[in-house]
């Protein structure tokens, strides 16, 4: 494994969920989406953890441009992130359009 590690944001093997960005993947999934009402790396919101940069970030997007809960949930994200690296971390949010094929499981929308 090389100094820089960026956490795959699909399922991971059990050895991967013991690395400080697996952590923070799984402490993430308490950050729900409160319109949605599911969590950000279900939503596939969390786009890249990345620990291993001069200064560590996450990158991740919203559902809309709009959303009205953003700022929110990005204070969340980056709440939760420091909380369990111990460290401060950079969020930055894409201008990429959100999709449901990010979804972990897209068909955890339906009815919605």
């Amino acid at each position: 494994m090389s100094d820089v590690t960026t956490e795959s944001l699909h399922p991971m093997p059990e050895y991967e969920a013991a690395s400080p960005e697996g952590q923070i993947k799984e402490k993430l999934r308490e950050v729900k989406d409160p319109e949605i009402g599911l969590d950000v790396i279900q939503l596939g919101l969390i786009r890249e953890i990345n620990l291993g940069a001069d200064e560590p970030e996450i990158k991740m997007m919203l559902t809309t441009p709009f959303c009205p809960y953003g700022g929110w949930l990005i204070q969340q994200v980056k709440d939760s992130a420091e909380q369990t690296a111990g460290k401060k971390i950079k969020i930055s949010v894409l201008p990429d359009l959100w999709d449901p094929n990010y979804m972990e499981d897209p068909g955890l929308l339906m009815g919605w």
